[in-house]
């Protein structure tokens, strides 16, 4: 039966052939031959998926957020520190007591943190024979005490250079590792040392750092093999918004070698001075051993003392450089003053970076930092 059927069969198709029926057509055909088509075997439900923060009973880690380049390229990020007319350090302030001028214009201020707030502080320290003769064996000694100042929720990395930077301790709270770093510092190999490149370099590590940070240079002020200038040194601090607080090692060379060599000091003098001024951090200049326990007590206390704040520039990023003056005020707005020793009043002094770049971006309308 099946034979005569599949004969059959050959016969129509043949037939369909010469017709010119589509194929198509043969298949609705053969299925009305063979009877009415066999219901598709039905689908399996999917398992219901699991909550995107476990997989498998274990916690899944999140994915990386996204930086919102936009939200935050608007405000200019100021730290400032706040002084009598003796050098004393003025705490207690509040976000009404401090007026921005931004090219003489008033600017409000939007984010405000107290000096009590977590530092990130970069240690960076020249190691070349220039400086050593100087620093010595006596470093510590101070390391330990300035260390001992932070607090324990502060962060605090190692570096040195020379004729290139080297993270000898990356970023820690616990400040006995510092401490061991240093202690295990032996003479140096090299005379030469490139301050602007370690100093360059390091404000690049610590751009995507947030909340208050600062960096802590301890140098001679000469620079020999530096890839970048002074004057590309000067511009890069121009958009940076990380104070520096400068430690000039180099006075003992100056008295030994104002006969020949003095002039070249005040130059390296110099440039620490500026790149102080610039961030608004602060630069001393010891002269002896002696005096060193009580500077790195005042470094600390500039570094604990420290007002952030931001404020968004009302003028469009226009890639110039913008003067900046930050204003210590009374609640009626006037300058802040303070009675000195004798009871006279005398205006407090501010320690902030004197100016900022917005950074024209493309296709954004422009940003500042």
């Amino acid at each position: 039966m099946r034979v005569k059927e599949s004969v059959r069969w050959l016969l129509v198709v043949g037939l369909l052939v010469i017709l010119g029926v589509p194929p198509s057509a043969w298949t609705a055909h053969a299925q009305q031959q063979e009877g009415p088509a066999k219901p598709a075997p039905a689908q399996q439900p999917e398992p219901p998926k699991q909550p995107t923060g476990q997989q498998n009973g274990r916690e899944a880690q999140a994915p990386a957020p996204q930086v919102a380049i936009a939200v935050e390229s608007n405000v200019v990020n100021i730290d400032a520190v706040v002084t009598d007319h003796e050098g004393n350090i003025v705490t207690g302030l509040k976000k009404e007591n401090f007026r921005i001028l931004d090219e003489g214009q008033p600017q409000q201020v939007t984010n405000f943190a107290p000096s009590e707030a977590p530092i990130t502080v970069v240690i960076l320290m020249e190691f070349s024979a220039r400086y050593y003769g100087f620093f010595g064996y006596k470093g510590e000694t101070w390391a330990w005490g300035f260390l001992q100042d932070l607090g324990p929720k502060d962060w605090v990395a190692f570096k040195t250079f020379d004729i290139k930077t080297e993270v000898t301790v990356d970023f820690t709270q616990n400040k006995s590792e510092i401490r061991q770093a240093i202690a295990s510092l032996f003479v140096p190999g090299f005379h030469e040392a490139c301050v602007f490149d370690a100093v360059i370099e390091t404000l690049d590590q610590l751009g995507g750092v947030r909340g208050k940070k600062a960096i802590l240079l301890l140098a001679t002020g000469y620079d020999t093999f530096s890839k970048h200038t002074l004057d590309q040194t000067y511009h890069r601090l121009k958009e940076a918004d990380v104070p520096i607080f400068a430690v000039g090692m180099g006075e003992d060379i100056d008295l030994r070698t104002r006969n020949g060599g003095g002039v070249g000091y005040l130059q390296a003098k110099n440039q620490l001075t500026q790149f102080a001024q610039m961030t608004g951090g602060y630069a001393w200049f010891p002269r002896f051993q002696g005096e060193m326990p009580e500077v790195f007590s005042q470094v600390s206390s500039f570094l604990r003392s420290q007002y952030s704040m931001g404020f968004a520039p009302t003028a469009p990023a226009d890639g110039k450089f913008h003067k900046l003056k930050v204003e210590a005020v009374d609640t009626n707005g006037n300058l802040l003053e303070l009675p000195d020793k004798k009871g006279k009043m005398k205006k407090v002094n501010v320690y902030a970076r004197n100016g900022y770049t917005p950074k024209v971006q493309a296709g954004t309308g422009g940003g500042s930092q």
